[in-house]
């Protein structure tokens, strides 16, 4: 496995990441928790050191299972990186989107990151997680009604308290992260990235690299589309979030699919799966540092902690970027 720190801060981190929205059930049509735990589990003695996991997903579920996965492993052996700025339990803030949770029931999601506020969701996170303190703390989704300085301070106080090792974001713009610099140093920025989303190339990967700060990306095998395995009329279980996205149209897995079948072989040669190739590609690009990769099960696990034992000669990045480029998805 190789580590890498995140940014300009001392928090090392394994390059690929184990990415636990999944694990909480929530959007994903459930998920099996023992499963779950031992992906976890699997991932750590394979060397993925890290966990990213969020207090939405599933509504505090998947940080009681990191936690459960995680308990009796030497604290600064892990690192776990949470999130915090999204509420289910509370009426303030910005509406996001209304769901329902892993019952059934009706939740309203709010972007809510005030002072207060993010001091409670540290502590609950803590007590689900079983730990003192949290590698990496990060806001959700920006907060249009919170001013992005009082969301900093609060994380700087909590970093004075020792409850955080570093601040981070996700899905901030450039714009975002400059302010939010001036109150705080920033370790991160976690962003959806992969091989049919690489928008984030035109502005915030330049920034980064200009302001030594880390990306995570996440969905790196764009939700499972990306290891050749979906097929025109792809069914998803209910409550699935797959199922309304664009990327999963019958046309656009036609033409991914095509577009997998030409390097392909270049995984076949290293005797690896298209899965592998995409993250190993991914952790490649400039200005990306981490690629969150999400597991159900130990085989997915060892599958994904497999991708770093891929080695691509620049040649083989440019042929693969080269064709990528001329993959074009229907809206």
């Amino acid at each position: 496995m190789e580590y890498r720190k995140l940014g300009n801060t001392d928090l090392e981190v394994s390059v690929i990441t184990f990415g636990a929205w999944a694990a909480g059930g929530w959007m994903w049509g459930g998920n099996d928790d023992k499963a779950a735990i031992e992906a976890m589990k699997v991932s750590y003695d394979l060397g993925i050191t890290s966990i990213d996991t969020a207090p939405i997903y599933g509504q505090g579920k998947s940080e009681e299972l990191v936690g459960q996965a995680i308990n009796g492993i030497q604290r600064d052996k892990v690192q776990i990186l949470t999130k915090f700025g999204m509420r289910w339990d509370d009426i303030k803030g910005q509406l996001a989107f209304k769901s329902k949770d892993n019952d059934g029931k009706d939740i309203d999601i709010y972007k809510y990151a005030s002072r207060d506020s993010v001091i409670k969701e540290c502590e609950d996170s803590l007590r689900r997680l079983g730990t003192d303190y949290i590698d990496l703390y990060q806001i959700h989704w920006p907060d249009a009604t919170t001013p992005i300085a009082e969301t900093m301070e609060a994380l700087l106080r909590l970093k004075e308290q020792g409850k955080i090792r570093e601040a981070g974001v996700s899905n901030y713009n450039v714009q975002q992260m400059e302010e939010a610099a001036q109150t705080i140093n920033l370790a991160s920025n976690q962003v959806p990235y992969s091989m049919v989303k690489r928008d984030i190339e035109k502005d915030l990967v330049p920034y980064v690299i200009e302001h030594h700060k880390a990306i995570l990306a996440y969905s790196p095998m764009e939700r499972g589309l990306l290891t050749g395995k979906m097929k025109p009329g792809q069914q998803f279980g209910e409550g699935d979030h797959r199922a309304g996205l664009k990327y999963f149209k019958d046309e656009n897995i036609n033409r991914t699919n095509e577009f997998l079948q030409k390097i392909k072989p270049i995984a076949d040669e290293k005797d690896a799966t298209l899965g592998q190739l995409v993250l190993r590609w991914t952790v490649e690009q400039p200005g990306i540092t981490i690629a969150l990769a999400g597991a159900r099960n130990a085989d997915q696990a060892k599958q994904n902690a497999g991708a770093l034992n891929l080695k691509l000669s620049s040649d083989e990045i440019n042929f693969i970027t080269t064709e990528l480029n001329k993959l074009q998805l229907v809206d």
